[in-house]
Order: C-alpha cells, then sequence, then structure tokens
C-alpha cells in the first residue's frame, strides 16, 4: 500500500494531495505565493485529517522538486525533509514539468504533443516537451523563445503550450500547430501525488540528507555589476 501526501510549491501556487494507491484522497490549493511558508506545514495536516488518517500513517512524503521559483522550491523541499526526518518517511520527488505534463496527458489526441512552461525571466522559460503517453520528446531546458523556438516539431505535429510562462510565448510562436489554452494552468501536488505512487512502486527514493531541489539554473539575486561593486 501507499498513503503518500504530495506537496508542490514551484510556483505562486501552494499544494498539498493525499493519495492512496496513486488516487487522489484531498487536495488543498492556494493561488498566493505568501501561503508557502506560512500555511505548508498546516495544510499538509488538514489534508491528512480530513482524509481521515494521521500523518504518522503516511507511506512516503512527496515533493515537486522544479525547476520553478527557487524561493518556492527551498520551501516545498525543506518541508518535506522536515516531515521525512520527523516521521521517518522516505521521500520521494517528481519534476514539476512532467507532473504539469500529465495533467493534460488524457485530454490530447495521440497526435499532439505537451510543452508546460514556466515564466523564467524576459522571454526565458523552464521547459520540456512530452507526447501524451509521458514519454520524453525533447529534454527540460532553460529556453529563450523567438519566433525559431520548437519549429522543427511544430512542422510535423500539434503542441499545446500551457502553464505561467506560455502567455508570453504567444506572439513569437506563431506556428498554426501552437495551441495555448484560455485557462492558465499552473503546478500542482494533484499530478505530483500519481507519479509519486510510480516512483513508491520503483522504490525510487531520495536520500534525505543530500537531496536538493532542480533549480535548472543557478539563482541570481544582483546584477552582475552590483555583485563586481560588491566584490
Amino acid at each position: 500500500m501507499s498513503l503518500i501526501v504530495s506537496i508542490d510549491t514551484s510556483t505562486k501556487v501552494c499544494s498539498v494531495a493525499l493519495h492512496k494507491e496513486g488516487k487522489l484522497l484531498g487536495l488543498s490549493e492556494l493561488f498566493t505565493e505568501k501561503s508557502h511558508s506560512g500555511m505548508l506545514t498546516t495544510l499538509v495536516e488538514n489534508v491528512v485529517k480530513q482524509a481521515g488518517y494521521e500523518l504518522s500513517q503516511l507511506d512516503a512524503i512527496a515533493v515537486a522538486k522544479g525547476p520553478g521559483s527557487y524561493t518556492g522550491l527551498r520551501i516545498g523541499v525543506s518541508t518535506a525533509k522536515g516531515l521525512s526526518f520527523a516521521l521517518d518517511k522516505p521521500l520521494l520527488s517528481v519534476n514539476t514539468l512532467e507532473a504539469m505534463a500529465a495533467q493534460l496527458k488524457d485530454m490530447y489526441g495521440a497526435d499532439t504533443l505537451l510543452c508546460p512552461m514556466i515564466d523564467a525571466r524576459r522571454m526565458e522559460v523552464y521547459c520540456g516537451v512530452w507526447n501524451t503517453e509521458m514519454g520524453t520528446i525533447s529534454e527540460i531546458e532553460a529556453k529563450i523563445i523567438d519566433e525559431t523556438a520548437f519549429i522543427s516539431l511544430l512542422e510535423k505535429q500539434p503542441i499545446v503550450f500551457f502553464g505561467d510562462g506560455a502567455a508570453k510565448c504567444k506572439s513569437q510562436i506563431a506556428h498554426p500547430n501552437a495551441h495555448f489554452p484560455n485557462t492558465e494552468l499552473y503546478p500542482s501536488a494533484r499530478t505530483v501525488g500519481v507519479l509519486a505512487h510510480k516512483a513508491f512502486q520503483e522504490q525510487a527514493f531520495e536520500n534525505v540528507v543530500s537531496f536538493e531541489p532542480f533549480y535548472l539554473k543557478d539563482f541570481v539575486g544582483t546584477t552582475p555589476k552590483a555583485a563586481q561593486n560588491k566584490a
């Protein structure tokens, strides 16, 4: 059996889900970044309790490891590691973009590709491309979007671009095979838990001591000029 609580704080949405054998039992989502540090532990406790369980009954803790917001990922991973230590439960991690692709995999035909995008800086996004069978078509990367982005794939088949980084790319990716849903889609612990169940079956546990978020890029807190002046 697998009773897994999952955490996703990769973007401004803070979400917690509880799954049993991959089936959703409870979900709580807050659409504000301010909720990450102040409410995350409370959300975990409430989701588990409202489903009729105790934290001690969990079989594992899962977390969306990134890419995404540097601060959000730090909070999510730190909380997940803390719960894993305190409860003596194994830790699982799921790639945020892969979990986003899983949200739409049953909504499109086999000829359509899925490209979740998380906003980075300016015209850059964190992205990857999957098919609806969750096979990787294009590896995860930090990609600067221009009119040539994804052109070789778009010439062959439709691609759905979604996530909080997709809107700013719409003017650049103007190919007829490029589709942008009207609804903005965010990462969610709902699909993190589904992928975590698979990882649990494979016993793909993380080392709680050494595990770190998947930032994809180094965090930049100051401009190069400011950094030089500080040095």
